[in-house]
């Protein structure tokens, strides 16, 4: 059971002597935000899930980033040139861009930090694995860096966003024989607008600017940004009702969210994005190896009662949010609740007339909307000849069960958004066989004509062409159902109303880049 967070970060006689020290000292523009799952890594080569990403993004810089509508902008690159085939793209560098330490940016720490991802072969390394290999990226000058792609790779420019650039110089001089993992563990090398304070890995991790950050600061800018690791409502509930909490995360029961929305100070703030919300199902181990079962809990899904009344969102009908509207198939209808059909989609399996057919379900431990999910799963499920368990886990527990088939349960509980503004992001990293063994990919789909179709869209620069063949995708993958469509997210959080600059972003957790958001209010009043 998590406890409530003490109001201040340090203890209350040193916040007193500080205090004391300096009465007359200006209050900070503090954001604080509640997260359901702990940091696991703060090295840009590892990060995984939403909340590693969301601490990349405010401590390192990339060369682009992203806007809400999904568009590439510059930032540590302040243009670039792509050639007519897609394969070769040129980047220019700020050069007024630094590091933290006040170190300049250049092409070499580009390079370096490439060569590193591919090493290390983790985080967002298999974006990259069929078109970057060492010596794939070449600075010409200090300020120009150049990509050759082995192939042609339409995404490639979306997927840019992922990789945050490391100060060469700092990593080796703490690489140690692990290439600076045991270092950047713990430590930052990046050229973000916010620096490391202090982090708690079970609990809380604190931000703090950096007054000499390359890209300015705005009026209102944020100061500090304080994350607190809790999913316990009423913890959350309690820390908005004492003045710490300044935003939920994305992830509260709606009585949370209707609470503190409830209360002086707050405000909801609502939007749809292209995050969806799974059951992944593990297509290799019993039952849900067979298709016919796979469908029945399709058949079996409520809906309405999910995304309406347990879990507010919107309807999900592919693997692929609608907001993907130029490549969504639209001829493929919604899914409906149909207990007939999964009677009848059970009686087509292998595992008809063998008694109760077990099968596990596992959600993140705490979660309140999740807990009510699996059990509606469970009595649906029972009073059609199911065993059902339960098996409430961890986050980080559930990562590491999703890196082996044996180990995968049946049926997980899974938000997944796009890493990378592109169709792709949301094919490749959850269905292609070279992706599998990651939470995202916990359906182990590994089908030949499913990898060949996501390899034909990468392999295209005609748009039009790949819109053709992500619609045949969607069909294929919805006809095999390696998943049961829930929804998608519409993504709410209970606000100050001193707080605003919240938008939807079409890429992992880069709606938390604290650079963006701005405080209205006086820090003094």
């Amino acid at each position: 059971m998590s406890r409530p967070i003490p109001l201040a970060f340090g203890s209350a006689c040193a916040l007193a002597a500080l205090m004391i020290a300096a009465p007359a000292m200006a209050q900070s523009n503090v954001v604080t935000m509640n997260t359901v799952q702990i940091f696991g890594t703060i090295d840009p080569a590892k990060i995984n899930d939403y909340t590693e990403y969301m601490a990349a993004v405010n401590l390192y810089d990339g060369l682009v980033t992203v806007d809400e509508g999904g568009n590439i902008q510059p930032q540590l690159a302040e243009s670039w040139e792509v050639s007519d085939d897609s394969s070769v793209f040129t980047f220019h560098l700020n050069p007024n861009a630094t590091f933290q330490d006040g170190s300049p940016v250049t092409a070499q720490d580009v390079v370096y930090t490439v060569d590193r991802l591919l090493s290390i072969n983790q985080g967002p390394a298999y974006l990259f694995a069929d078109v970057l290999e060492p010596g794939s990226v070449a600075a010409t000058d200090d300020h120009t860096v150049v990509f050759t792609l082995s192939q042609t790779f339409s995404p490639f420019l979306a997927t840019m966003p992922a990789v945050f650039i490391v100060n060469a110089d700092l990593v080796e001089e703490n690489a140690g024989d692990d290439e600076g993992q045991t270092y950047l563990a713990t430590n930052v090398a990046g050229a973000g607008p916010y620096m490391l304070d202090s982090w708690d890995r079970g609990s809380r991790m604190t931000l703090t600017r950096d007054e000499n950050y390359y890209g300015g600061w705005h009026d209102g800018a944020i100061d500090e940004v304080r994350w607190i690791v809790t999913n316990d409502e009423a913890t959350v509930r309690s820390l908005a009702a004492s003045g710490e909490l300044t935003m939920t995360s994305q992830y509260q029961a709606t009585e949370t969210y209707d609470a503190i929305a409830a209360m002086d100070g707050f405000y909801l703030a609502e939007e749809d994005t292209a995050v969806a919300f799974y059951y992944k199902l593990n297509t290799q181990i019993p039952p849900t190896d067979d298709v016919h079962i796979r469908r029945a809990i399709a058949c079996a899904t409520d809906y309405d009662l999910i995304r309406e009344v347990i879990l507010p969102g919107g309807v999900l009908s592919t693997p692929l949010p609608p907001l993907f509207a130029e490549f969504h198939n639209n001829d493929i209808p919604a899914p409906t609740f149909d207990l007939e059909c999964a009677r009848e989609e059970i009686a087509q399996s292998q595992y008809a007339g063998s008694g109760p057919i077990p099968i596990v379900h596992s959600y993140v431990a705490g979660t309140a909307f999740e807990e009510e999910i699996a059990l509606l799963f469970q009595a649906t499920m029972e009073e059609l000849g199911f065993e059902v368990t339960l098996q409430p886990e961890p986050w980080n527990r559930i990562t590491e069960l999703a890196g082996e088939i044996d180990t995968t349960p049946n049926l997980t509980q899974v938000f997944f958004g796009p890493t990378y503004p592109s169709p792709d992001s949301m094919f490749y990293t959850q269905y292609h066989s070279n992706a599998a063994g990651t939470w995202a990919s916990m359906e182990w789909v590994l089908n030949d004509q499913v990898d060949s179709l996501i390899d034909a869209a990468r392999a295209t620069a005609d748009v039009s062409e790949q819109a053709e063949i992500y619609r045949e995708l969607q069909a294929l993958l919805v006809e095999i159902q390696p998943d049961t469509f829930l929804l998608t997210q519409r993504v709410r959080h209970a606000m100050s109303d001193c707080l605003t600059g919240f938008q939807a972003i079409p890429m992992q957790s880069f709606d938390y880049d604290m650079y963006r958001y701005t405080w209205t209010c006086d820090p003094n009043g």
